[in-house]
């Protein structure tokens, strides 16, 4: 009957707008409600529960991420949705954010390309991704009402790019906006990042979505970017009618709801379920996503081997967040039986609840002396990792640390298998031979771990997150949760392993680690160009040999670091990665292109990115600390950073540019015999180091102290030359 957008808008009532931007269907013109489905309720429903956000970026894949979501789009068709939220888009700040499980992990590279690829399987199924939530919410406590206090670099360095991949590459239907407060604005109300970063600067061409309890000012909220916002369609009404809020504003978010109801399918289409395939990739991407992150020998278990498993979470896994009670999962037990596996189980200890049975501690650790290994499922209670509460603590239950320490003692092929949804402190991690963790890999989580424990497959998933020592090292420890008022995040651009990497701190495990049952060796690093310029690109090659005895999957990860000078950068940053598949000894060349956004950093004088001139490079590895080929390139430029030169420029700032460094040393050659001797004291500087590093935060002004009254006429004519040379 109407053809198109506008007609189907141009037939709405002013209260049918209203209705429809706030929840309410129009039955008249057949237009729906509009909803969005969650990935548990999917679960919920009877979907298969695949693995969790932080699972599946272990498997540092986007195509894994990809077909996961294709597979969920399709469940979600066939109940009828029309919009799957996405995991969550935002980073891993630190460890005890209450959505770990839902988030993908600590850096932006990573995380927006797993986010853009799910949201491509997502929508390859006819319904509408949507991706949340909108931005910088790295906790729950106080989240609704927090304001959060992030500079600008530090915004658009970090908590935005992973948003603007997911949107440019994923065209998601959706997104949806939190609650809470970004440097004082109700993000919600900020037009700035809804309408002129996010449909200016994004593209993004869908509906905004305002999460429930966000909402203070409907009409405010309208008129700042959002299409959707669950309110009292009245409010809206009355603000069109009052000349609060214009009535254009109400006919495009009205619009944009429409559009997006058109664009997805609501029919619901059985016919595409097939429940058995999702399930075998569900244990397919579980595999995929286990991590390796201690091996000295006990793995992988040997058929005919007497093998110990103790702790609940090996008969009960956790496998999810969000209380999914799937129909259908198998336990590490089970699967062990299924294969014929020589195993004796005993309890040990609970998997709700930290509680210490010494008759049953005693039963494990004879069980784990008279056995060939020993394998503890140890893990995170469910309780305490409450979607919507942020953990206090990176702490195991005490029964469990103490129980693995005691079978440690008896047991040299003692392994740990985790079930968590993010770091926890091991400080059994050098007394046992293997560490496995499987975080929460959904419901192939059994048979997956089976498959990894006795080498029926290769451990290929790599750490998304670094796991610190302990909770005080990390970057954000004294400002989480903030004062129920106020979020700092002075650590700025030191986030993850930029933040460890900075200082040098030893760590747990790093960002990008993961071990393998065979081995890889990197040969043949090359530029196709030592040097490029603004606007071009460079090459980077590398091949991969499998050195080992069995097929396995390596992730080649890429970093860049500057070596310009420039100051406040973190030493180096992943910019590029591949999952390269290989077969014993198989070789692959795998190749990245390189731009200047790939050298760049936010630089807040000119408001966009920057690239310095200079040298950058070009790290090849397996993980931020296993860096396997360094490679150098050189970058030129003509666009400089704005450069005030006055009295009270520091000599270290002339050197450092090109444009000055010659003459300010030229200067300094002058006066090198004032600076060796008269006012400088002589023998007092006698040091170079020290002369440079004086120098170095010397202002101009400074020469009148070495060069007395004759070197005051200098600083005005030096003054003009300087200027001169930077114009």
């Amino acid at each position: 009957m109407y053809a198109t957008v506008q007609e189907l808008v141009d037939a709405l009532t002013p209260e049918e707008k209203a209705g429809l931007c706030t929840g309410a269907a129009v039955p008249r013109l057949g237009l729906p409600a509009l909803r969005v489905n969650g990935l548990h309720s999917q679960e919920s429903a009877g979907g298969v529960c695949f693995p969790s956000a932080c699972a599946a970026a272990a498997s540092f894949d986007p195509e894994a991420a990809r077909r996961m979501g294709a597979a969920l789009g399709r469940e979600a068709r066939c109940g009828g949705a029309q919009l799957l939220d996405v995991p969550d888009v935002n980073l891993k700040r630190g460890p005890l954010s209450g959505r770990s499980a839902d988030t993908w992990a600590e850096d932006p590279c990573l995380t927006g390309a797993l986010a853009a690829a799910f949201l491509q399987g997502v929508q390859s199924a006819g319904v509408g991704g949507c991706a949340g939530r909108l931005a910088v919410i790295n906790q729950e406590t106080d989240r609704r009402t927090l304001n959060r206090r992030v500079d600008e670099r530090t915004l658009q360095e970090l908590y935005l790019p992973a948003f603007e991949t997911a949107v440019r590459d994923g065209q998601p239907r959706a997104v949806v906006c939190s609650a809470g407060q970004l440097n004082g604005t109700r993000i919600c109300e900020d037009t700035a990042l809804l309408t002129d970063t996010l449909r200016g600067a994004w593209g993004f061409a869908g509906a905004v979505l305002a999460e429930p309890g966000a909402v203070q000012d409907p009409a405010r909220t309208l008129a700042a970017g959002v299409d959707f916002a669950p309110a009292d369609a009245g409010w809206l009404v009355d603000a069109v009618q009052s000349g609060a809020l214009d009535e254009s504003v109400l006919n495009r978010a009205a619009s944009n709801i429409i559009r997006t109801l058109l664009a997805v399918s609501t029919q619901p289409s059985p016919a595409d379920r097939d429940r058995t395939a999702d399930r075998s990739l569900a244990v397919e991407l579980a595999k995929q996503s286990g991590v390796l992150l201690r091996n000295l020998g006990a793995l992988p278990l040997h058929k005919g081997q007497k093998v110990a498993y103790i702790g609940a979470f090996a008969a009960h896994p956790r496998y999810s967040a969000g209380h999914p009670r799937a129909p259908h999962v198998t336990s590490a037990i089970d699967a062990a039986v299924l294969h014929g596996r020589k195993i004796h189980y005993i309890e040990g200890f609970p998997a709700d609840r930290d509680q210490r049975d010494e008759a049953e501690f005693l039963r494990a650790v004879v069980a784990a002396e008279a056995a060939d290994a020993a394998v503890i499922f140890a893990g995170l209670p469910e309780c305490a990792e409450l979607a919507a509460a942020d953990r206090r603590h990176m702490r195991l239950p005490e029964c469990q640390n103490n129980l693995i320490v005691r079978v440690a003692a008896v047991q040299k092929n003692t392994v740990v298998v985790l079930h968590t949804s993010g770091p926890v402190e091991c400080p059994w991690a050098d007394d046992v031979s293997s560490v496995l963790c499987m975080y929460l890999a959904g419901e192939g989580l059994g048979e997956a771990t089976d498959a990894l424990l006795w080498g029926n497959a290769d451990p290929c998933g790599r750490l998304p997150e670094t796991w610190p020592l302990r909770l005080e090292d990390t970057p954000c420890y004294l400002d989480f949760p903030g004062d129920g008022v106020t979020a700092d995040y002075r650590e700025g651009v030191y986030v993850g392993y930029r933040w460890y990497d900075a200082r040098k701190m030893p760590v747990l495990w790093p960002f990008g680690h993961g071990l393998s049952y065979t081995g890889f060796v990197y040969r043949n690093a090359q530029l196709t160009a030592d040097e490029f310029a603004e606007g071009d690109s460079v090459r980077v090659r590398v091949s991969v040999k499998n050195v080992g005895m069995m097929p396995g999957k390596e992730v080649v990860q890429l970093y860049v670091a500057d070596c310009t000078g420039t100051t406040g950068r973190p030493p180096k940053e992943l910019r590029k990665f591949v999952k390269v598949k290989l077969e014993p000894g198989e070789e692959k060349q795998v190749e990245f292109t390189l731009t200047a956004q790939d050298l760049s950093y936010y630089d807040e004088t000119l408001g966009s990115w920057y690239a310095a001139p200079g040298e950058y490079k070009i790290l090849l590895g397996h993980s931020s600390r296993d860096i396997h080929a360094t490679l150098s390139v050189r970058f030129s430029t003509p666009r400089r950073c704005p450069f005030v030169i006055d009295e009270n420029t520091t000599i270290g700032e002339l050197s450092k540019d090109d444009r000055t460094a010659g003459i300010i040393q030229q200067v300094l050659a002058q006066a090198g015999n004032t600076l060796t001797g008269g006012n400088a004291g002589g023998s007092e500087i006698a040091s170079s180091e020290a002369v440079a590093q004086m120098l170095d935060s010397m202002p101009l002004r400074g020469i009148v102290n070495f060069g007395g009254p004759a070197a005051a006429g200098m600083i005005t004519p030096l003054l003009e030359i300087l200027r001169a040379a930077i114009q």
